[in-house]
């Protein structure tokens, strides 16, 4: 067979009225006979961030004596502790950093005394300490999902996206002298510059996949009942007869998804119409009562923004601070907030720990969608790097010291995964901030209040 350097580009998408639907990786991106490392199809890291707020049961003197969240042992031969239990089976996608402060988040002058909750979120991916201001004045940093943004977002789509499970109104005071964006987001593509998170499931599809369209057309699309694929099955038809086998059924895996996700929102959209008792009354229709269901929709829509390029990077807010939400699934019958207050009380603390696992129990879900997404010569998992984190370490207290953090994915390489780093007392979490901007080929000299790097 005679064979060609003609190919299908990596940024080839199926197009409709209104709807633009990226493609995933297929074989038929890579030239004849060239190795795909060297070719535009090459797989760039993707950069998920994703914050869980009010700290962690084992930040605290107490739970750092139990381990509740650090292992014991350093290096590769460390056992799982409970806190962690729940990825087991990402072991050797799992860095965990130790004992890193945030010192950035904490009060610098005696008017900023209180307003941890306030500050926690803008500090999280910045490492800069937050202007006192309740008027437009803000004043941060940039962040990394941003700084990686800038630097290898640009010729996608979209050059990130921001989403969140809660939202606060984004506008006004919130208190101790802070604006309430600070505490509403965790991404700024500027010092000045914070970006807003999308709480709504349905408007991030339409993001990913709507090329525009009148909202009079959109909204006439969801009455219907109408696949956004109903409008591309022309093209889909066309580039089928072009692919091979393999191509075609993970093409049509990769559409079933898109499919799938599509019909889950529209349950939901109608669901939330019907019953106007709702739990989160003032949500958009798109926003499932269910708070495991709003996740699992986020890091669904995270995985197909990956798959087929639309972004590369995401940041994710899975809550907010000083939130009273209750967790039915955990188990744990005690507000959320208030159970972080816990007063070191080795019962609440306990429970408190229990409800961090009940947490770092709901990213399997999305690191299983990655690890089983084939992706050029691996898996999105092998080319991703996901910071699941908190900025807040002993939520009774609000310091920001040990602030738990961990790194799943291998980054083209870049992370080898089944390690356990403790770091010295008083090391800056910026450290690891730094360590993996350059990870991700961003050759920055310094990051926030940074020292240097970390061995990951």
């Amino acid at each position: 067979m005679f064979l060609t350097k003609k190919h299908l580009s990596r940024r080839a998408v199926l197009r409709g009225l209104g709807v633009s639907v990226g493609l995933p990786f297929l074989d038929s991106m890579v030239p004849a006979q060239t190795p795909l490392r060297q070719t535009a199809a090459a797989p760039r890291t993707r950069l998920a961030c994703i914050e869980m707020v009010h700290g962690m049961a084992g930040s605290t003197l107490d739970g750092s004596n139990k381990h509740y969240w650090s292992p014991v042992a350093e290096g590769s031969d460390f056992e799982m502790t409970a806190t962690l239990r729940p990825i087991e089976a990402y072991r050797d996608y799992l860095t965990i950093v130790s004992d890193t402060d945030l010192y950035p988040a904490t009060a610098w002058r005696p008017d900023e005394e209180g307003g941890d909750h306030n500050r926690s979120s803008a500090v999280y991916l910045t490492a800069a300490h937050p202007k006192l201001t309740e008027g437009a004045d803000i004043l941060c940093g940039p962040s990394i999902d941003q700084v990686y943004a800038e630097r290898f977002g640009q010729d996608t789509p979209l050059p990130s996206i921001q989403l969140s499970v809660e939202n606060g109104d984004g506008t006004g005071a919130c208190g101790y002298g802070y604006a309430c964006i600070y505490k509403d987001t965790i991404s700024w593509s500027s010092p000045t510059t914070p970006l807003p998170m999308e709480l709504n499931p349905r408007t991030v599809f339409e993001r990913l996949f709507g090329e525009g369209g009148s909202p009079q057309e959109r909204a006439s699309r969801q009455r219907a009942d109408r696949s956004i694929l109903d409008l591309i099955a022309h093209d889909v038809a066309r580039l089928q007869k072009n692919l091979d086998t393999g191509d075609r059924s993970r093409l049509n895996e990769y559409l079933s998804d898109v499919r799938e996700i599509e019909r889950r929102l529209q349950q939901v959209e109608k669901y939330n119409a019907a019953n106007p008792k709702r739990e989160l009354p003032a949500a958009p229709l798109g926003v499932p009562d269910s708070y495991e269901e709003h996740v699992r929709l986020m890091f669904d829509l995270q995985a197909l923004a990956f798959m087929a390029e639309v972004t590369r990077v995401s940041a994710f807010k899975m809550s907010i601070d000083v939130s009273q939400r209750v967790f039915p699934g955990s188990g744990v019958k005690v507000p959320f907030h208030s159970l972080s207050h816990h007063g070191e009380n080795p019962a609440t603390l306990a429970e408190f720990a229990k409800l961090n696992a009940y947490h770092v129990g709901l990213l399997p879900y999305f690191l299983e969608k990655l690890k089983t997404t084939p992706d050029g010569d691996g898996n999105l998992l092998d080319h991703s790097m996901v910071l699941y984190g908190s900025p807040m370490g002993d939520g009774n207290v609000h310091n920001h010291k040990r602030v738990p953090i961990a790194l799943f994915g291998h980054a083209n390489g870049q992370l080898k995964g089944n390690l356990h780093v403790r770091c010295a007392e008083s090391t800056p979490m910026a450290n690891v901030l730094l360590t993996m901007l350059r990870k991700l080929d961003v050759q920055a000299e310094s990051f926030g209040d940074s020292k240097g790097t970390v061995a990951i």
